[in-house]
């Protein structure tokens, strides 16, 4: 006590001016008992601050004893949610102040017990007989139960409570709330002991807050400081939680509530908590922030609002805040901003903003956040070079900036950064070589993509000696040089120094291997992916990887049989599809020295084997299988059905024949069998309805008979298709109880039936295809309610449906595609169809539909194909709002209908999508459709149906043919400059065929037979060099053809019936016109010859003609049609043993 002198003497001095006469014997007695008092006061005060002496013998009173014998009782080990042995981690001949993870005070009471992650569960009801206890963790262990017959309202002297990732579930009891003294609550992430017990359930049970609500909660915890509820449900607080926090948890210092279902948006009450330094709210449908939000929080240090939906302009400076030390608001892709210049000496050490749509440059300042160690970009829209500042950054430790639009080349001092482990630059638009760079053996990179970008050159030999290296993926776009450069390339020989790399990837480069390679070696190699890089043969290096797990030699031009010594024991996960390989009948398997791999996954697609490998029948353990697209003949094997732990098995696109053994209910785990496009027959066996696993079910394109097996058993299905066989029969009604079937395909099948409203129960459906069948009757549900929640494909084109259309059983918001043609539909066209605002192809041709052009199908903003062909439309086109117009629609068929007028002006600029398309829109091969489904199309071009498959976006069409339009053909026709197919035949079309034609310069197909156009050919349609079919015919044109580019391809038959018309290709001089004309021929005279005569026009005089070419190659591209199967598989997969 420094001041302990001081004060005695004042004591003195005052006792003195008070007693003047006092005798000194007094005096001296006063001193010592003054003295004495304030030594005693010293001893005190020294006491209360000294630590509890937990050593100290008699300190474990008897009271505090019996309640931690009575837990030790109760508790046991658990790891993983089963008994495991007792809890026996205290002796109870020893004190028991001295037990691990037990606190005494000074008096020998218990005021801290730790038994954090020990695998416990059992029960803890004594711990609350412990009424002096201030510190509880019971974090990270496995009781998985309720809170409710906890007393924790008898533990008054508690501050610190911690529960958190110990499976508790259901209602926060209320009696927590009574704890006044608490100043740390933890109860956050209770699905945490999920993932340490190896499984993660999507239904798990998880902690709420309703009664008491979370206002009730709190507001006895006004010393609180810390509060983690992570994982609690919230959600029925609404934004209430907001405005309670300030004002009753002022000394909050940490607040996080992440994955709580809390809704936005935030109240700008939460800036005004003074102490706030470390705010956590990802995982909650936030939506927006206030303005201003948090600029005032001087003391934040580290916020995250990852996945919070979060919209509008982030506020940067919450990045320039003086102590802000970790910032993640990733996972916000409508979140938008840019990165402010950053001041020297920022205290920032991690900054994520992933997946959001901040944009701009990369600020040169960024070089000045010098305590950098985690700078995460990727998925954003920053572009322009890569700031060479950022090499001032030597606490850097991870860098991604992947998938931007980031350009410039690759500065080799980014490889040299002191700290850096994880350098991720892939998916952008980086350009030129990488140079070699210094001191790579001092790296301590471990983890290096650079994929799809536009590198050129040799990787450089400095990547391949970074002693640490463990990922190393450089898949690069082969991307030709304009320069004459070739395609980019490695080189792997023995200078290769990689020994700690786990993981190489060189997908997509020319890859040069020593022809000697069998000495390479990358001891701790797990992972080897050579996916596209023109390898010609079996790297023989590949026999010195010991430790290899994961193989990938697809799409190279590898041949021959496959060598034994490929088959490393150690693999599991082997991909050799698209290489004309072979396996040899034998192998070696009594031979000592060959041990041959259990599998886990096999893929052998597209690799032209005409049987399944012998060696799969000892495969026991092999979980997905895909052998798609060979020529695989004779039967599913038997052996199959022993393979009991096998989940995909892909066989589509092969040979094979016979019937589905009836022995696949063996293989419990099976989520998914594709057998489709084969030659197989018989029924579809029973077995398949009972399997509980199933997830995907192909037999489409097969010659099956018979009915639809039931359903009754397969409840996980998702994806039924059995389309293209010769099933009959009724839709069986157990289809109501797969719950969750998201697409039925049972098109090209002779179903009899009437339309199935009773699959109004599946509320996952999305996919509803039965065209093609027997299907009759009206389509009319006399609930009058939506009853397909979620369908938003509906074809029922080619059956006999009868009646007028009513679409009110469908949500008219979901709808995207309605294919109804083909049908006796009649009556007008249903008005309710203009609600179906995500609608994109609409197509009711061959109909009975009596209804004028329904010109309010404008208010559809997404509508991109339109048939109305063959059916009763009538009157003129003309009452268009061109300001509004068909914004998205690409091809519009109204051709034999009564349509009559003139081609108005206000109808063609309507067609705002046919009159432009960038040059990105023209680059992108995408397709109308979904991953799940994509639409097909038949257009009527020169009498000929062309079947898309696929129908590609940038396929632009307009059909009036076979209909009562005359007039002029309008000048205006060359707004359509987008346009690819046009068809105006069989109309009345007169006078001069317009110059304004030769700006239709992406025009293939262009037919305007059987009208009454007169004058001259224009020779400026020869500046069309996409033309691949061109049909003139039957007019009163005259004069000589043009002779120059496309029209040199044309034959006669685009010409004929044009008496005064002369030159080649017709056998006519031009100083022998005014034959007669021959009468044009009826419809029933375009026979086979005329069709075949056609296709020769298309063909030879095809050129450089897109789409017309795709569809005369349209096989090629059904073969590939199927692929988004697998690709969906796959990502469910992903999905359900994902756990974000």
């Amino acid at each position: 006590m420094p001041n302990m002198k001081t004060t005695h003497l004042s004591i003195n001095k005052l006792y003195a001016k008070h007693n003047p006469s006092s005798h000194p014997t007094n005096m001296n007695t006063l001193h010592f008992l003054i003295s004495l008092f304030l030594f005693s006061c010293f001893l005190s005060l020294v006491l209360s601050f000294s630590p509890p002496q937990t050593h100290l013998p008699k300190q474990c009173l008897d009271d505090q004893r019996a309640p931690l014998l009575q837990l030790q009782h109760h508790l046991y080990y658990a790891p993983h949610f089963t008994f495991s042995s007792k809890f026996d981690l205290w002796d109870v001949n020893t004190d028991c102040c001295s037990w691990e993870g037990v606190t005494c005070d000074a008096y020998g009471h218990v005021v801290g017990i730790d038994l954090s992650y020990k695998n416990l569960s059992g029960s803890f009801h004594s711990i609350f007989d412990l009424h002096h206890l201030q510190h509880l963790n019971l974090a990270g262990n496995n009781f998985n139960t309720t809170l409710f017959s906890y007393g924790f309202d008898k533990l008054q002297n508690l501050t610190h409570l911690n529960l958190s990732s110990s499976g508790f579930h259901g209602q926060i009891p209320v009696n927590i709330s009574f704890l006044s003294r608490l100043v740390s609550l933890d109860l956050s992430y209770q699905v945490d002991y999920c993932w340490r017990s190896g499984y993660y359930n999507l239904s798990r049970p998880h902690l709420k807050l309703e009664k008491p609500n979370f206002k009730t909660f709190i507001k006895n915890l006004k010393f609180l400081t810390e509060l983690y509820l992570d994982g609690a449900d919230i959600s029925t607080q609404s934004t209430k939680w907001c405005e309670t926090t300030s004002p009753v948890l002022s000394n909050l210092r940490v607040l996080t509530l992440s994955n709580c279902g809390l809704k936005g948006p935030l109240c700008s009450l939460l800036s005004r908590l003074p102490f706030l330094s470390k705010l956590i709210l990802d995982c909650n449908p936030i939506s927006y922030l206030p303005p201003n939000f948090l600029l005032n929080s001087s003391r934040l240090v580290s916020l995250s609002l990852s996945g919070c939906n979060l919209n509008g302009q982030f506020p940067t400076g919450i990045l320039l805040l003086p102590k802000i030390q970790s910032i993640d608001i990733s996972s916000n892709d409508q979140l938008m901003g840019q990165l402010p210049e950053f001041p020297a000496n920022n205290a920032l050490l991690s900054l994520s903003l992933g997946v959001t749509n901040f944009s701009g440059k990369l600020p040169e300042s960024i070089g000045n956040l010098k305590f950098l160690t985690n700078l995460e970009l990727s998925y954003c829209k920053f572009f322009g070079p890569i700031p060479s500042s950022i090499a001032n950054l030597s606490h850097l430790v991870n860098l991604d900036l992947s998938s931007n639009k980031l350009s410039g080349s690759i500065h080799s001092s980014l490889f040299t950064l002191p700290s850096l482990k994880n350098l991720y630059l892939g998916d952008n638009q980086l350009v030129g070589k990488i140079d070699e760079f210094p001191n790579a053996s001092s790296s301590l990179i471990q983890e290096l993509s650079m994929g799809n970008n536009y590198l050129t050159g040799p990787i450089p030999k400095s990547i391949l000696q970074l002693p640490w290296l463990e990922q190393l993926r450089v898949s690069i776009k082969r991307t030709l040089n304009i320069g004459g450069n070739s395609f980019s390339f490695m080189k792997l020989d023995m200078s290769v120094q990689l020994n700690n790399l786990r993981t190489l990837e060189l997908n997509n480069i020319s890859l040069l291997i020593e022809s000697d390679n069998r000495s390479l070696t990358f001891p701790q190699l797990e992972t080897l992916s050579l996916r596209s890089c023109n390898v010609t043969e079996f790297p023989e290096f590949i026999k010195r990887q010991d430790k290899l797990v994961n193989l990938d030699l697809s799409n190279n031009h590898i041949h021959g049989f496959v060598p034994n010594w490929l088959w490393k024991s150690s693999l599991s996960w082997v991909d050799l599809s698209f290489n004309v390989i072979d396996f040899p009948k034998q192998l070696p398997l009594n031979d000592a020295n060959f041990s041959f791999p259990m599998l886990t996954e096999l893929y052998l697609r597209s690799c032209n084997i005409s049987a399944f490998p012998e060696f799969l029948k000892s495969q026991k353990n092999l979980e997905e299988f895909d052998a798609s697209y060979n020529n695989l003949s004779g039967p599913i094997p038997n052996w199959l059905c022993n393979m009991s732990q096998l989940r995909f098995f892909n066989a589509s696109y092969n040979n094979l024949s016979g019937s589905i053994p009836n022995c696949l209910d063996n293989m419990s785990q099976l989520d998914s069998f594709d057998v489709s496009y084969n030659n197989l027959s018989g029924p579809i066996p029973n077995c398949l309805g009972n399997m509980s696993a199933l997830y995907s079910l192909g037999l489409q394109g097969n010659n099956f008979s018979g009915v639809i097996p039931k359903f009754s058993k397969a409840t996980q299905l998702r994806f039924l298709k059995v389309s293209g066989n010769r099933l009959e029969g009724k839709l069986p009604r157990s289809l109501a109880k797969c719950t969750h079937l998201m697409v039925l395909d049972v098109g090209s099948n002779m179903i009899n039936d009437t339309f199935p409203f009773w699959l109004e129960k599946l509320t996952y459906l999305m996919v509803l295809i039965l065209r093609e069948n027997r299907f009759y009757g009206q389509i009319k549900h006399f609930k009058h309610k939506s009853v397909f929640p979620t369908l938003d494909v509906l074809d029922i084109a080619s059956n006999q449906f009868s009646g007028e259309l009513s679409i009110d059983f469908l949500q008219p918001t979901r709808l995207r595609s309605l294919k109804i043609g083909g049908n006796k539909l009649e009556g007008k066209l249903s008005r309710s169809l203009a609600n179906c605002t995500a609608l994109e192809v609409l197509d009711l041709g061959n109909n009975m539909v009596h209804d004028t052009f329904p010109f309010w199908l404008e208010k559809l903003p997404s509508l991109k194909v339109l048939v109305l062909r063959a059916n009763r439309f009538y009157g003129t086109i003309s009452k268009i709002d061109t300001k509004r117009g068909f914004p998205k629609l690409r091809i519009l068929d109204i051709a034999s209908n009564n349509f009559s007028g003139d081609l108005s002006i206000e109808f063609l600029q309507s067609l705002k999508a046919m009159a432009k398309m960038t040059n990105d829109e023209k680059a992108k091969l995408d397709y109308i459709g979904e991953t799940y489904y994509q639409d097909s199309v038949t257009i009527d071009n020169k009498g000929i149906e062309m079947f898309y498959p696929k129908v590609l976006t940038i396929l632009t069409c307009l059909d009036l043919s076979n209909n009562s339009f005359h007039g002029r053909i309008p000048e205006e026709i060359q707004m359509l400059r987008s346009l690819r197919v046009m068809n105006l035949s069989n109309n009345g079309f007169s006078g001069e065929i317009p110059f304004a034609f030769e700006n239709l310069k992406d025009l293939e197909s262009l037919d305007l037979s059987r009208n009454k156009l007169s004058g001259k050919i224009p020779a400026q349609l020869t500046s069309l060099t996409f033309l691949a079919a061109l049909n003139l015919s039957y007019n009163q044109l005259e004069g000589s053809i043009p002779q120059s580019n496309q029209f040199i391809t044309f034959t006669n038959d685009s010409y004929r019936g044009n008496p005064k018309l002369c030159g080649l290709p017709l056998s006519r001089k031009c100083n022998e016109v005014g034959l007669p004309m021959p009468p044009p021929p009826g419809e029933d005279e375009d026979s086979w010859l005329y069709a075949l005569s056609t296709w020769k026009i298309a063909l030879i005089g095809y050129a450089s003609g897109l789409v017309v070419g795709l569809c005369i190659g349209y096989t090629a591209l059904n073969e590939l049609g199927n692929k988004w199967v697998d690709k969906f598989k796959k990502c469910g997969k992903r999905n359900r043993r994902r756990c974000r």
